[in-house]
């Protein structure tokens, strides 16, 4: 009877308890949504406020600047005093420059990596080789950017006469090391998301490893290398540390890839650092260049969705 009694009591401050939890429950369950709300809320103003202030100020520039004479222009010269020349080519020159060797560094190493991961590496290499590998991803530009100064530059001055300190081909290069986990990662997040019926068919068929790899993984991972491709050519283009201390701050409108250089992040440095007072056009210039610049990385990551969803091949 009493162990009856003290099991009823039990039960009824169990329940109290439960109650009370509940209640507090449902007030965290009634609070979270507000929350987290809230937070996407505010990411979102940020956004906005950015691209607002980013097209007010260039609105304020264009106001002293003809829009076709910043597009269609070859020569750069904010600081050349009574003259100066605001045509923004040479700066887009400089920076395609820089991405495109990037690119020609980080693509097929990438992608090799990518393959040897996926498709070669045990398990075991896979899990030790990998998170090595994205480390890259995690050095600081500064890093980089002394490491293509101080290294890379000097090296590159052994093999090619004439080099100058100040190039597009280190910065270009330590660039594409820069962005190589980006794509060897998620080009290998790709690969191994397909089938392994899909291998197996090809080796029942008598395709080697390689073939295998080659003509089959690698279409039917094409959407998902590309887009990494694409995000890390977004990287490349927005990069500043690297070009501002390796390549130079002297913008041209040539194909010259042994000379000083000057990209639109560089620019945006160097006038950042004191070279130019408020109100005045060469300070109205980094938002011109900046909303420049924002939109090539807008036009690739948007470019990369599409490409994702295009050539998507669902399993």
């Amino acid at each position: 009877m009493k162990s009856t009694e003290s099991g009823s009591k039990l039960g009824v401050q169990q329940m109290i308890e439960q109650t009370k939890n509940k209640g507090f429950k449902n007030i965290v369950e009634k609070m979270m949504p507000k929350l987290l709300f809230l937070t996407a809320f505010i990411s979102v103003l940020v956004t906005v406020g950015i691209v607002f202030t980013l097209i007010f100020e260039t609105f304020e520039f264009f106001r002293r600047v003809p829009f076709f004479d910043y597009i269609f222009g070859t020569e750069w010269l904010p600081f050349s005093g009574s003259s100066p020349t605001y045509g923004v080519l040479p700066l887009i020159i400089g920076t395609l420059k820089v991405t495109g060797i990037a690119m020609i560094v980080a693509v097929p190493l990438g992608l090799a990596a990518a393959i040897y991961l996926s498709e070669y590496a045990s398990e075991r290499v896979r899990k030790t080789i990998k998170p090595v590998l994205e480390v890259l991803a995690g050095v600081p530009t500064i890093v980089y950017g002394f490491f293509a100064l101080t290294f890379v530059t000097p090296l590159l001055q052994e093999i090619i006469p004439g080099l100058k300190i100040f190039n597009a081909i280190s910065p270009g290069i330590v660039v594409g090391i820069m962005i190589l986990p980006t794509i060897a990662s998620l080009s290998e997040d790709a690969m191994s998301s397909v089938p392994n019926s899909m291998r197996e068919g090809a080796l029942a068929l008598g395709s080697t490893k390689l073939e295998v790899a080659l003509k089959v993984v690698l279409p039917a991972a094409l959407s998902g290398i590309l887009a990494s491709v694409v995000l890390g050519i977004s990287r490349a283009i927005g990069e500043t540390m690297i070009v501002s201390l390796a390549g130079g701050a002297t913008p041209k409108f040539d194909g010259q890839i042994t000379d000083s250089i000057q990209t639109m992040t560089a620019y945006i440095v160097q006038v950042s650092t004191g070279d130019a007072g408020y109100g005045t056009t060469i300070y109205y210039s980094i938002y011109a260049v900046g909303f420049t610049l924002f939109v090539f990385t807008l036009i690739m990551n948007l470019l990369a969705g599409f490409i994702s969803k295009k050539f998507r091949e669902e399993y």
